[in-house]
């Protein structure tokens, strides 16, 4: 069956009459609890149904929002949550703004599977129409720069030129006369296949907005002008892994320090309890290295304190393999180990106090011999 908004993609309200009615759930695109509500066929619709790589439309079927238009066979199925009666009329109400956008896309699709083929060979065997932009996969393994350039101005000479889409006429100031497509580039898709990505119309338009918003942001920020920025973030980058390494050594200098003031103790404790908001695995590792585990059972924490973090247990083989799991379940983690040493993630930094009070309670209980 051929829709009404499939032979006037610019009616923007329709009126029309409901043809059935029935309860119905709709499983969210994002996932979750199903919504409930109900399917709607009228006698005709200027929403269009999923299909072709194109996106359903949005609207309402009077005041009631339409969530999802799917096609079932002939019929084109609209999902709402309010029951309407069948033989009722109805006028339709068309979300513009998306259908557009979609409009746009699609055309553009056409466009440049049309010149692709033309100019290059390069057949499409799929699209897909996405939210921020749309992909198209050619029948070839790869695509040069030279080509995807050649291709943008060829299709963009078409747009200039008013080759029509339908037979219509524009005027010479009508802004539809400004729509433009931007070839982003290349992917490597499926066996033998490569995914061109791009942009049309208004969406070219809000990529430059944001991009100029971007621009003036780093301009601000890095102190130059635009033709700058690149050399100023790699300068940048180097500083900080510069930092990163210093710091880094200066952990490892602390770890040993923490574990020689530990060892000079006159009297050692059987439990050493450390927490320590800057920090690594590595960090912890150092310390268990320095002060030894044979007779010591080590608690190390590293990271936010009522947070998440890393943890480290360490010490006899037996106390940790017992002891192990129960601090990951406390601290709301996960961990793993293997010759008397137990580490991993939590996301319960805060029970840091009641896992000591269960580790000092293991080694009271212990005997001498143990």
């Amino acid at each position: 069956m051929v829709f009404q908004c499939q032979r006037d993609s610019w009616a923007r309200q329709f009126a029309t009459r409901v043809v059935s009615c029935r309860a119905a759930e709709l499983q969210p695109e994002g996932g979750g609890e199903p919504v409930r509500g109900f399917q709607v066929v009228l006698e005709d619709t200027i929403l269009f149904p999923e299909g072709g790589g194109q996106p359903d439309d949005r609207g309402l079927i009077g005041d009631v929002p339409v969530l999802r238009v799917t096609r079932r066979g002939p019929e084109a199925v609209h999902f709402v949550q309010a029951a309407l009666e069948p033989g009722a009329e109805v006028l339709l109400s068309l979300d513009w703004e998306r259908r557009f956008d979609h409009m746009q896309q699609h055309s553009g699709q056409h466009l440049i599977t049309a010149i692709a083929e033309q100019m290059f060979g390069f057949k499409t065997t799929s699209w897909e129409l996405g939210r921020q932009r749309s992909v198209i996969e050619l029948d070839t393994p790869s695509m040069t720069a030279e080509q995807t350039e050649a291709l943008e101005r060829s299709v963009n000479e078409k747009i200039r030129e008013r080759v029509p889409v339908i037979v219509r006429e524009l005027a010479a100031d009508d802004p539809e006369i400004e729509m433009v497509i931007k070839l982003l580039g290349t992917e490597k898709g499926k066996k033998n296949k490569t995914n061109l990505i791009f942009l049309a119309g208004n969406r070219v338009l809000k990529s430059i907005e944001q991009s100029h918003s971007t621009e003036k942001a780093l301009t601000s920020l890095l102190k130059n002008g635009p033709g700058e920025h690149v050399e100023a973030v790699k300068r940048l980058q180097s500083s900080v892994k510069l930092l990163q390494k210093n710091n880094l050594n200066l952990l490892r200098d602390i770890a040993v320090l923490i574990a020689r003031d530990f060892k000079s103790k006159p009297v050692q404790s059987q439990l050493f309890v450390l927490h320590r908001k800057e920090g690594d695995s590595e960090f912890m590792n150092i310390i268990a290295n320095e002060i030894g585990t044979e007779e010591t059972l080590l608690f190390l924490t590293v990271g936010d304190e009522k947070e998440a973090g890393l943890f480290l247990l360490a010490g006899p083989v037996e106390a940790v393999e017992n002891l192990g799991p129960r601090v990951a379940e406390l601290l709301g983690g996960k961990g793993a180990g293997k010759r008397g040493r137990f580490q991993g993630k939590a996301t319960k930094m805060s029970r840091r106090g009641e896992v000591q009070a269960v580790l000092q309670e293991f080694i009271s209980h212990q005997s001498p011999e143990a």
